[in-house]
């Protein structure tokens, strides 16, 4: 592996990101709330000054591969987690160093899981970039790298290593413009959902705040109650509206800016995701149809609740832990579900289920016929064996993941659907679990140890899994690899 070129990129995207600081320091400015400013801009220089001397010398071999992209990746998240834990911390908002780096790695992962008892006690300026961050981490860091900075013919590398989802494709030929598309594609629905909030009533700063949080499918609010503070109906259906189309892939969304609807017909994702959503709210509003008092009711709680569980933004505006347990089981599979590949959301992805659902089929059918030939097919394309075998794979690592998790979290002795559901919604990026972290509580009472378990879990959610895990292998550091 070239180590120089490694260091070399994630140092251009570190720089990259002490820039960002200077946004919440503006915020704060605006608020009149100097200390909180002066904190984002010390914390924004020192990433700067100690980033920009490993930028300025280029390296001769600039070649990216996979291996090096998934490196860089992982470094860049927990680099950068861990940094912007800092303003959390030396402001006083977060006094803790363990619970200001469970914050931002909830933040950044775009999870939404929080420690805070009281959110309206932050300062304006910690509240935005609490939001912000969500922003920042939906799309990514190291993919607004790429979309700024000039990028090698390698960029590809680098988004797939970032980018959720079983695989990621070009949407124009070269995959630095790829990543400007997928930017502006990702800010003007940023936009669109802000002016809508603010159409309905929500303040300015509440309703960019809402917006970015909405996009990167975090869920943070500005509020202990969340969305139900506003008491609007529209404002949840907007919510609704944005929380789905954000956890719809990307491409789907360029092509239906380009006319290419065909390319969206036929997309088998967007129809299977469609479908679970359409679907789990009817049984949903079946089984919960005797705790409201009407219909439109019973919609309105039901479809805001399904949406935003099965996309992982976490945002609640009923608590769902009330409900029948067939209905707890039902948004905990969401969770396992998540959205689509390419898209903001988290979770195990659409597209990854729907082939798990084709190869079990084709496994069946062997069994009744085994000199058949099967194949399995996604939009009319043949999948490798390769790319079936790698879902596989995934899967596997994914619930090994789980069950060490669980086993470690146990030492907290809380009750067991806490300790599941806490694993459950961290490394699916959800937020919200049941009984003691359900839309009510937090993840305030867990050790410092838990917490920590539970942070790594969120990156390993985001990144999903391999290129966290690779780092601990002794021959990806081998030059020879």
């Amino acid at each position: 592996m070239n180590k120089r070129n490694v260091f070399y990129y994630l140092s251009k995207a570190m720089l990259m990101g002490s820039a960002l600081f200077l946004i919440p320091a503006i915020v704060s400015l605006c608020f009149r709330e100097f200390f909180c400013a002066a904190i984002f801009v010390a914390v924004g220089a020192g990433v700067a000054l100690i980033s920009a001397p490993f930028t300025a010398i280029r390296p001769k071999n600039q070649q990216i591969y996979t291996r090096e992209g998934m490196v860089i990746a992982a470094l860049l998240w927990v680099a950068f987690s861990l940094v912007s834990a800092l303003p959390y911390y030396l402001s006083g908002s977060i006094p803790h160093l363990c619970d200001a780096i469970f914050e931002s790695v909830s933040g950044f992962t775009t999870t939404g899981a929080t420690i805070l008892s009281d959110v309206e006690a932050l300062p304006n300026g910690m509240q935005f970039w609490r939001c912000f961050s969500h922003w920042i981490g939906g799309m990514g860091v190291l993919v607004l790298t790429i979309a700024i900075f000039p990028s090698s013919n390698d960029a590809m590398y680098l988004m797939r290593a970032e980018c959720a989802g079983p695989s990621v494709s070009k949407l124009v030929p070269k995959g630095k413009y790829s990543a400007v598309y997928l930017y502006l594609i990702y800010t003007a629905m940023t936009v669109f959902t802000f002016v809508l909030f603010a159409i309905g009533g929500m303040p300015v700063f509440d309703s960019m705040c809402h917006a970015m949080s909405i996009a990167g499918t975090g869920g943070f609010s500005l509020k202990n109650e969340g969305l139900v503070y506003y008491h609007s109906a529209y404002i949840e259906g907007v919510a609704t509206v944005m929380m789905l189309l954000f956890g719809v892939n990307f491409s789907m969304i360029y092509f239906m800016l380009i006319r290419r609807f065909k390319e969206v017909r036929k997309n088998t994702e967007l129809k299977v995701y469609l479908t679970i959503l359409a679907v789990s709210t009817l049984i949903v509003m079946w089984n919960v149809r005797s705790l409201y008092s009407g219909i439109g009711s019973c919609f309105r709680a039901v479809v805001f609740q399904v949406v935003s569980i099965m996309t992982s933004t976490g945002l609640s505006t009923e608590d769902f832990t009330m409900w029948p347990l067939f209905s707890q089981i039902l948004l905990l599979l969401l969770m396992f579900v998540g959205g689509c590949a390419g898209s903001t959301g988290g979770g195990f992805k659409v597209q990854r289920v729907v082939i798990l659902w084709k190869s079990g089929k084709i496994s069946l059918k062997k069994l009744l016929y085994l000199n058949s030939v099967n194949i399995v097919k996604s939009d009319d394309k043949t999948l490798s064996t390769d790319s079936v075998h790698g879902v596989m794979r995934y899967l596997v690592i994914y619930l090994w993941i789980i069950a060490v998790s669980v086993l470690l979290l146990s030492f907290n002795n809380a009750d067991f659907g806490t300790t599941v559901t806490s694993v459950f919604t961290c490394i699916n990026n959800i937020g919200p679990g049941i009984n003691a972290v359900g839309p009510m509580g937090n993840f305030s009472f867990f050790s410092n140890f838990s917490k920590m378990i539970l942070a790594v879990d969120m990156l390993l959610g985001r990144l999903e899994c391999l290129p966290l895990l690779i780092l601990f292998l002794p021959s990806v550091w081998r030059k020879d690899f």
